[in-house]
């Protein structure tokens, strides 16, 4: 059983995100250098396979001389701490919401419902502007803005789940025996949504990640002095015709991480679907 379970692990996607992890719970103690440290002598320094490359900077440096490598490293944490309290709080609500929904029915389910849709109907960029005039752009904005765009996408997953497990004879027992809401909920229902919590979650990292990033591009989300990769990105857009080096690295670690959960999710997904794993 255990041998089936890890058949075809993604193991090069896991390696990625260990990495990422590690960059991002080592802190400044693991990094070559400091990553907000300036030494505009070494601006606009090439990789170390270029000419005049050097090994201290193997990733080259920015238009301050920031090592592009150390950047990374410190912007993965800003990744991580985005994606894990984004997913936290938009599973819990939307979780929530989805076993409310799924559980009563009736007017209940019609009310959240039609708040679920006017959610989805508002972009997500549009949400960010209005919360950006109304809050100083930062972490806690960028976490707000995904926890409001991403809880509803829960919430009409495990709904489905909850409409279907409802119907089962142990969940009509334990209301004859009289068994509370709350812990029909904790005891019968949630450990049934558990795995589908977990691949959703998964799934949702890369999301998370490129959402953050592409906020942080546009001014949004990290600022200054912080260090974030998509702040790279908007940081290093005027000189891609000399500096590529400097655009391209921050890229290739977002597009890495965001496609190692992705593949890690979907490999996952099909682990722990009851149906998928008897092939």
């Amino acid at each position: 059983m255990r041998a089936r379970f890890f058949r075809g692990v993604p193991w090069l996607a896991i390696l990625v995100l260990a990495a990422v992890l590690a960059c991002a719970a080592g802190g400044e103690a693991i990094l070559p250098h400091d990553p907000n440290d300036l030494d505009l002598g070494s601006a606009f320094l090439p990789p170390a396979w270029l000419d005049g490359g050097s090994l201290s900077s193997p990733l080259g440096a920015d238009n301050l001389g920031r090592d592009i490598l150390s950047r990374i490293m410190a912007g993965s944490r800003v990744s991580v701490i985005v994606a894990f309290y984004a997913i936290l709080f938009s599973g819990g609500i939307g979780a929530l919401a989805g076993m409310v929904c799924g559980y009563f029915g009736g007017r209940v389910d019609a009310a959240l419902m039609r708040l679920i849709e006017i959610q989805q109907s508002i972009p997500a960029i549009a949400l960010a502007l209005i919360l950006a005039a109304a809050l100083e752009p930062g972490l806690t904005t960028v976490v707000v803005v995904i926890v409001l765009t991403y809880w509803a996408w829960y919430a009409r997953i495990i709904r489905g789940e909850i409409m279907a497990l409802k119907g089962r004879d142990y969940i009509a027992f334990a209301r004859v025996a009289g068994v509370s809401t709350p812990v029909i909920f904790l005891r019968h229902l949630l450990p049934n949504i558990f795995n589908t919590l977990v691949v959703l979650a998964t799934l949702q990292v890369g999301q998370v990640i490129l959402f953050e990033a592409s906020l942080s591009f546009l001014g949004l989300g990290i600022q200054q002095p912080d260090i974030s990769w998509g702040l790279m990105l908007s940081d290093a857009r005027q000189y891609i015709t000399n500096a590529w080096w400097a655009i391209t690295m921050p890229g290739i670690a977002i597009m890495l991480t965001c496609l190692s959960a992705n593949v890690f999710g979907d490999w996952l997904r099909d682990r722990l679907d009851p149906q998928l794993r008897q092939l």
